[in-house]
């Protein structure tokens, strides 16, 4: 089921549904339907190019994340705990990398240290498995070495370390919350990333309290420049394509 879910949110990303298309287009004009594959080469294009301009992204991604708006940690709510979901951080490789890579959600880490220096949490658990693409750390193990350098002490620190998805991060932390009697957290993660993660946490039957953070739609104002296509653009739009797509699943 993982799987079929994987590769279904990869051919509905753009760059897969244009890749596929233009596949098909090939294949169309090898056996000499050469109309069909026009029009599928073109629908290609065009995929990529409205998905790949900034305009688009950007609204795309603050469809999203307008739910969850960026709140400074003193205004979060108190919470027992605070769960932070893997994704931002990745596990050390030596000898290419001998420290965690911070990558564009490690904010999600920042974020949940802030919140235990402002009084809002007493622990802090993290969430995340090895990534078995490389092997090495879990990500869970990943973000305590930074959490760790921002001031959290070891006792505060929890890790969940078997989960692979966020369903699992649902189900393996409230296991973890049922053990300590605790039913409500300040959950921690991208705001392009909270609502499916959200409701998936409430499916476990947990009062949950967002504490969004890694807001990506900072910049929805009209410009024509953003109407140029842009690698980084394409993925952000492939980003919340795959949000779109968990919470049609999960529902």
């Amino acid at each position: 089921m993982f799987l079929i879910e994987k590769t279904a949110a990869l051919l509905l990303m753009p760059l897969g549904m244009g890749l596929l298309l233009g596949a098909l287009a090939l294949i169309a004009g090898v056996v000499q339907w050469r109309k069909l594959g026009w029009v599928l080469g073109c629908l290609a294009v065009a995929w990529l190019y409205f998905w790949s301009t900034p305009w688009l992204s950007m609204h795309a991604r603050a469809a999203i994340e307008s739910a969850y708006p960026a709140r400074l940690a003193v205004d979060v709510e108190v919470a027992p705990v605070a769960v932070v979901l893997g994704g931002g951080v990745a596990s050390p490789a030596p000898p290419a990398r001998f420290m965690p890579d911070l990558g564009r959600a490690a904010d999600r880490v920042w974020f949940a240290a802030q919140l235990f220096h402002a009084g809002k949490v007493e622990r802090i658990v993290l969430s995340g498995s090895v990534d078995s693409r490389i092997g090495g750390l879990s990500e869970a193990e990943s973000m305590r070495i930074f959490i760790r350098d921002l001031g959290v002490p070891d006792a505060a620190i929890h890790l969940e370390s078997t989960s692979i998805n966020t369903r699992q991060n649902a189900e393996h932390v409230a296991h973890l919350l049922n053990e300590w009697g605790v039913d409500r957290l300040l959950l921690v993660t991208s705001a392009l990333h909270m609502p499916r993660a959200k409701r998936q946490f409430e499916a476990q039957g947990l009062a949950v309290f967002s504490a969004a953070t890694d807001h990506e739609a900072v910049d929805t104002a009209w410009d024509l420049r953003k109407l140029l296509p842009d690698s980084e653009a394409l993925d952000g739009s492939g980003r919340a394509i795959k949000e779109w797509f968990g919470l049609w699943l999960s529902k």
